[in-house]
């Protein structure tokens, strides 16, 4: 996608001070020393109970064009600090412009559940670069995750009938329309109305016609005839133009011609009003008509709970297209993702782990190089362990709650299966691109071995994920030992 939007490298989509810090490791000297980042959410989103990785084909694109263009450079050059002097000087900006990334990329498979404090991507390599990196990193995972999490519970609420995606008129502008097509698709939608999603990624496009078509007419009944004779094959009538159920039997009436012409009425849409009680009697409508197979349509600001509430109504609708809730995430317009230091490189080669403090226990981070396995049993997800790459699993096979050390879980041999994998070694890829088909069917299965108590909406199940206990052990000391040091720091000032 961002190769066919956006031609030049975007190395300066990034924050500035990232740039001031690269400017600083570059002018101590660290600019290559090694460090370790992840890249991860504390919390799944709209209180749920788990997110739908997405973002990642878009990231690796990213990576494999970044460098600074001259252009670039010359901005760069440009800005100044509050004495009026250049911000950076001429030597750092000639090395920005010789670098090229040779970082090593470890992620999560894109359409992979996963939970709070799980790294999504863990990222390796010299300091500088690393550093560069968090901002479009985040920027590129954290909505499309957001949305295909969104579009997972939709698809949830709406059992096997077919979601379609209708956002592209509300999204946040061109690039956040497209990622929110390929993300819904990803969780669970079947089509979108965006035709330019629908050529870029071969997601299946479907729309009919607007209240503007009816309207053009003199009557209803002529704007569905002509529609009719425009597109036969492709007949769903937008009813609700003037009154919904006297639409229905105009609609009827228009299929009955075209069932005469060899072609089939599809169905209808309804865009407004008392969505369970009009869709019970169009059904009504239909069937007495002989039109038993005629799908019913539904639109207008849907969303998980409202297709839920519907259902539970007894409503007879089909098929949901879903626009501004689904698009732009509408009840939380972010995912909070986080990109934190974990460990840097010593001289000797041997790994430091570093971990960020907080008054607020689930602020603080994880030290360590970072993986996570999954725990299988009999097909289902049952226990995330967090574990330090460079330590190994510590033999007790113990997790402990990151928040609440006295929750803890101790995990069964059983099937499991490590959720980093290799992206990106040496700023070369050598992870294959995939299909969104395949993306969109992980997706699927994943959701599928999960517990329905996970996947619910209201106070979901907590799914079971933690630290290594050798990990929380490790984490515990570090946490102690740096605040006994701030301690002793404010105790003898001098």
């Amino acid at each position: 996608m961002l190769n066919e939007l956006y031609q030049p490298p975007l190395a300066l989509l990034t924050d500035l001070y990232q740039l001031t810090m690269a400017y600083g490791y570059w002018k101590l000297g660290r600019a290559d020393q090694h460090a370790v980042f992840h890249l991860f959410f504390r919390k799944p989103p709209f209180r749920g109970g788990y997110a739908v990785a997405a973002g990642l084909e878009q990231a690796l694109q990213y990576l494999e064009r970044f460098r600074f263009e001259q252009s670039d450079l010359d901005y760069l050059g440009s800005l100044t600090g509050n004495d009026g002097a250049p911000l950076f000087e001429q030597a750092f900006l000639d090395y920005l412009g010789q670098t090229k990334l040779s970082v090593d990329v470890d992620a999560v498979q894109e359409g992979t559940v996963t939970f709070g404090q799980e790294p999504l991507l863990r990222v390796r390599g010299p300091i500088l670069q690393c550093q560069l990196l968090e901002t479009p990193l985040l920027n590129l995972i954290n909505f499309q995750t957001l949305i295909a999490t969104k579009s997972a519970r939709i698809a949830t609420a709406a059992g096997d009938d077919p979601i379609l995606e209708f956002g592209l008129r509300r999204a946040q502008g061109i690039d956040g329309a497209l990622s929110a097509s390929r993300a819904a698709y990803i969780g669970g939608s079947t089509a979108t109305s965006n035709v330019l999603a629908g050529k870029m990624f071969g997601i299946p496009v479907k729309g009919t016609h607007a209240h503007s078509w009816v309207m053009s007419f003199d009557t209803e009944a002529e704007a569905f005839a002509q529609y009719a004779a425009a597109m036969p094959n492709n007949c769903v009538f937008l009813v609700d133009t003037y009154d919904t159920l006297d639409g229905v039997r105009q609609a009827c009436k228009v299929g009955k011609k075209l069932r005469e012409q060899g072609h089939e009425m599809v169905g209808i849409r309804l865009d407004s009003g008392d969505l369970a009680y009009l869709s019970i009697e169009a059904r009504k409508i239909l069937d007495e008509a002989g039109f038993p197979k005629a799908a019913i349509v539904a639109s207008n600001d849907l969303d998980e709970h409202i297709i839920e509430n519907l259902k539970s109504q007894g409503s007879q609708i089909a098929i949901w297209g879903v626009g501004t809730k689904l698009a732009t995430a509408f009840d939380q317009p972010a995912l909070g993702g986080v990109y934190k230091l974990a460990a840097i490189q010593q001289a000797d080669g041997t790994w430091q782990p570093k971990v960020k403090l907080s008054e607020q226990a689930i602020k603080t981070s994880i030290p360590g190089t970072l993986q996570v396995r999954r725990y299988m049993e009999d097909g289902r997800m049952v226990g995330d362990m967090i574990y330090d790459e460079q330590v190994g699993v510590d033999p007790r096979r113990v997790i402990v709650d990151s928040k609440d050390a006295t929750r803890r879980k101790r995990l069964a041999e059983t099937t499991s299966v490590e959720l980093l994998r290799p992206a990106m070694q040496g700023g070369k890829r050598v992870a294959m691109a995939e299909s969104l088909k395949d993306i969109r069917e992980r997706a699927q299965r994943q959701l599928a071995s999960l517990h329905p108590t996970i996947r619910r909406f209201m106070n979901p199940h907590e799914y079971p994920v933690g630290l290594d206990i050798g990990l929380h052990e490790l984490r515990d000391n570090m946490i102690h030992e740096a605040r006994q040091a701030r301690w002793q720091a404010e105790e003898d000032p001098s």
